[in-house]
């Protein structure tokens, strides 16, 4: 699988361009995480179609008191392959929903999770993303739908 060159500087760059001054990349809780791009597949002028796959590792402090990943962590974990894919393909934005459906258990065994989310509609301030959690082995784990809002840059005065 391809991974991609993002030039993180000229991504900042862009978005401080679009009224977003002040991002930090990679956000502190994406280290955390200890999240690796897989792959970036760019689509058209409105971004509709584009797609970003992030590898996160299965941690102990991620775990429930039952051993598996915590919900709330692969929450994050799309939310943290969602927030990037927006930059990337539309101007800055800030989630208004996500609703996530856990389909099985991340267990302890699994080294890993890939995390895939695609851009499926754009309509004026209005994002609509899709995301799969999948297994190592292909199975998907949790299914997400997310909307985010693109929020308006600095006006100049005067």
């Amino acid at each position: 699988m391809s991974v991609p060159d993002l030039d993180l500087q000229r991504l900042t760059d862009q978005m401080k361009g679009m009224g977003a001054d002040g991002l930090r990349l990679p956000p502190p809780v994406l280290e955390m995480m200890q999240a690796e791009v897989r792959d970036y597949r760019p689509a058209g002028e409105d971004g509709v179609g584009s797609a970003l796959v992030l590898r996160f590792p299965i941690l102990e402090t991620f775990q429930n008191p039952m051993g598996l990943m915590q919900g709330g962590m692969l929450a994050a974990a799309v939310d943290n392959v969602i927030g990037p894919l927006s930059y990337l393909a539309a101007p800055p934005s800030v989630t208004s929903q996500l609703t996530m459906t856990y389909l099985a258990p991340v267990t302890p065994d699994l080294s890993h999770i890939d995390v895939e989310a695609r851009l499926v509609a754009r309509a004026g301030r209005q994002l609509v993303f899709d995301a799969t959690v999948r297994a190592p082995d292909g199975r998907e784990l949790a299914v997400c739908r997310a909307s985010q809002t693109i929020v308006r840059g600095k006006r100049a005065a005067g």
